[in-house]
Order: C-alpha cells, then structure tokens, then sequence
C-alpha cells in the first residue's frame, strides 16, 4: 500500500523568449510578513462557558427559610433569612425590614454563614419582579459645568424608588 502524497510544487508556463518557458512554483508559500512581537493567541479550551451560562449551585444548607448570618456589607454580622436564589447564584435575602431593619438585598453564599435555623415561609409571596435587574443600581448623571459655577455643583445622590419601597414592605 503506498500513500498518495500531493505535491509541493507546480509547473507554470512562464513568458518570454530566454526564460526557458516554464517554473517550479510551491503550492504553500512562506509567509512575507512575521509579526516583530509575538502576540499571545488564546487557547480555544474545550467546555468552557461564559459566566452567564454557568450553572448555579446552591450550597446545600441553604434552603428556603434559613436564617443567614451576613459576613459583609453594612449589615454584617446581622441575622437574615433567605428567600430564593436568583439567576446570577446570588441569594435574595430580607430582615425583614420591619424586625431588624434589613430590606429586601442580595448576598453572594461565599459571605453567608447558614444557621441550622428553619423559618416556615410557604405563606410568603415572593413577587416575581425580584430578579437581578430589579437590584441594579441606576446610573446617576454627571452635571454639566456652566460658566463660574465649577465647585458648587451637585452630584447626582442616589435614592430608592417608590417601587423599592412598596415590594420591600410587601415582603
């Protein structure tokens, strides 16, 4: 059995009297161009996904109507009890406001201490607007300067909406 081999080069007419008619020419010819700095070509890796496509895993002391102890932010240290997880992995977690003063918010499980406390919240309603988006903070606006009022311009101050308002009293 001999393999079949393509060839390297090809025979090409060539024009003119004296050139003796034709050439070898390479099928696969180098390149004119090298690069003076090699740039680093990322490695196509198998299986691996954006963040976004990640699947979110729950740790499994985390349930619906566990007591959280929150590790950062400035309600560490504070009590909480979990609600859902959202599509990002991070939890949703309240106070509820009414008991310790701590609204509806997001906690990530790596900052969360899970107690073996179970809290019966089947009878809550949690609405269905409550999702990532909800949570995102509204970009503020930068104030054009005018003519001799550059230091006593004011930013911008971020306030809660009235829809921020009536969900987190709802639940």
């Amino acid at each position: 059995t001999t393999l079949f081999r393509s060839p390297a080069t090809v025979s090409k007419p060539v024009g003119g009297d004296k050139n003796g008619g034709t050439r070898m020419v390479k099928l696969r010819k180098m390149p004119r161009y090298y690069p003076t700095e090699d740039v680093p070509r990322k490695l196509l890796s198998h299986g691996k996904k954006p963040f976004c496509q990640h699947r979110r895993k729950l740790r499994p002391s985390i349930t619906p109507g566990t007591v959280l102890i929150l590790l950062n932010g400035r309600h560490r240290g504070k009590r909480v009890v979990f609600l859902k997880q959202l599509a990002s992995g991070l939890l949703l977690a309240t106070g509820p406001l009414v008991l310790n003063r701590i609204p509806l918010r997001r906690a990530h499980q790596k900052f969360v201490i899970a107690t073996s406390t179970k809290i019966d919240i089947s009878t809550v309603k949690i609405p269905k607007h409550l999702n990532d988006s909800y949570f995102k903070k509204k970009k503020l606006r930068k104030p054009k300067h005018q003519e001799g009022e550059i230091f006593d311009t004011e930013k911008e101050k971020y306030e809660l909406t009235e829809q921020r308002k009536i969900g987190r009293a709802h639940v």
